[in-house]
């Protein structure tokens, strides 16, 4: 099963050396790539991802190594029990077949997910817009190969600048959202908080948003 769009890592690569940790690698989106029912847009990754690692073999992705992510895609039913579980138990779970599988589930429940930025940073810090706007052509390049039925972009910065107007969150609700054109193709997008990090305690806004949007699209 294919899970990520090999040819857009190529671009990434080339940029993290430029705006990433030189220690570090890019990380791509990956997920359901030919017509998922929703794409999740998130910033950029950082050092917490293992996968960023050099040493690292598999599937280099969204949130891999990390923990909170998954329990927000549990808690709107995308995510199965036993796999939250894997997640959450003592130990080290994460390596490159477990990350391949947990990638695998999310695409036969017809979600990718990505960074606008794709270049991995040492820590969680902001990055100016200026980097994601360099970005910003790609994964419009990337959106459109992927062709999803929903976009959910989190978070004021990010959704400003997919959108290319000023944005605030918390002006959304419900069924409101805004229209991306790429080439001859429409994209309805739902901004939505981010739901990591200070987005944390915005989190239930976060989840009942993304279940509504789930629910215009059928179940996973």
């Amino acid at each position: 099963m294919k899970l990520q769009i090999e040819y857009l890592k190529k671009r990434a690569n080339k940029l993290q050396k430029q705006y990433g940790s030189h220690n570090h690698k890019a990380i791509c989106g990956a997920g359901c790539i030919s017509n998922p029912k929703i794409l999740f847009l998130f910033m950029n990754p950082t050092a917490r991802n293992c996968s960023a690692m050099p040493s690292w073999k598999g599937i280099r992705a969204p949130w891999i190594g990390t923990k909170n992510i998954w329990k927000m895609l549990f808690s709107i039913g995308i995510l199965e029990k036993n796999l939250l579980n894997q997640i959450h138990k003592s130990g080290n779970i994460w390596n490159e077949n477990f990350a391949n599988s947990l990638y695998s589930e999310l695409s036969k429940k017809s979600l990718y997910m990505t960074n606008l930025a794709k270049c991995t940073q040492i820590d969680a810090r902001t990055l100016p817009d200026s980097i994601f706007r360099n970005y910003l052509q790609d994964t419009l390049e990337e959106i459109y190969a992927v062709n999803p039925k929903y976009i959910i972009s989190f978070g004021n910065q990010v959704s400003s600048i997919l959108l290319d107007k000023k944005i605030k969150v918390s002006d959304y609700k419900n069924k409101q959202s805004e229209l991306l054109r790429i080439k001859n193709k429409c994209f309805n997008v739902y901004p939505a908080y981010y739901p990591i990090g200070q987005g944390m305690r915005n989190i239930n806004k976060t989840i009942n948003r993304v279940r509504f949007i789930i629910n215009k699209t059928g179940r996973f």
